[in-house]
């Protein structure tokens, strides 16, 4: 249990550290994703454990369900990138609508 708790924030600390490495102008505080990364990678452990019940005590399902739930935390924690902003006029030729 013990081995599983650290490989895993182990993997969320890598996943995260690539993150910021990567997507820094996207992502807040290097500190707020770092802390993201290894709590969720904790609670993905813990969920794959509890899903696969007693008797399932495989390692490697352990750390890919850490790592699945780690970026899918990272993933919350984007904005939006600053790419060309859309105009708020309507198209030319378009009818209004009455909603």
């Amino acid at each position: 249990m013990l081995m599983e708790a650290l490989g895993s924030a182990l993997l969320g600390l890598a996943l995260s550290g690539a993150a910021v490495r990567v997507l820094a102008q996207r992502l807040p505080s290097r500190r707020v994703v770092l802390v993201s990364g290894v709590l969720g990678a904790l609670f993905g452990a813990y969920l794959t454990q509890y899903a696969l019940g007693p008797g399932h005590n495989t390692l490697t399902a352990t750390f890919v369900g850490a790592v699945l739930v780690a970026a899918v935390v990272l993933s919350l924690l984007l904005r939006p990138g600053a790419g060309p902003r859309r105009s708020s006029r309507p198209a030319p030729f378009s009818l209004p609508s009455r909603g």
